[in-house]
């Protein structure tokens, strides 16, 4: 299936945000309906609520800087980094991740 970007209004705020091409492809491959508030607002939301973390204690949580290992990339992660272990950002990660087998 083919998807294109669409607008939508948010349930909150009334602010139209685009639910992009990618954004829906990933809710339809997860079973998620389309989002009802824009990207702000559910942010928002989810400090209120403690974070949106998965429920150990919520509240913020700490993010370090660090520079990507693979393409020297600033990138934040949610640990203290060591100078003996490689660092990768977000989209490098996920290139390394796809090659390891799982445990």
């Amino acid at each position: 299936m083919t998807y294109q970007d669409k607008t939508l209004v948010c349930a909150d705020c009334g602010q139209e945000f685009t639910f992009s091409a990618e954004d829906q492809q990933f809710h339809a491959s997860r079973g998620y309906q389309d989002p009802k508030r824009c990207p702000d607002c559910r942010q928002a939301r989810r400090s209120e609520r403690g974070g949106g973390s998965s429920g150990y204690g919520g509240g913020s949580r700490t993010l370090y800087d660090a520079v990507c290992a693979s393409c020297g990339a600033a990138a934040q992660v949610p640990f203290q980094p060591r100078q003996d272990r490689p660092v990768y950002c977000s989209d490098c990660f996920s290139k390394v991740r796809t090659g390891r087998p799982r445990w």
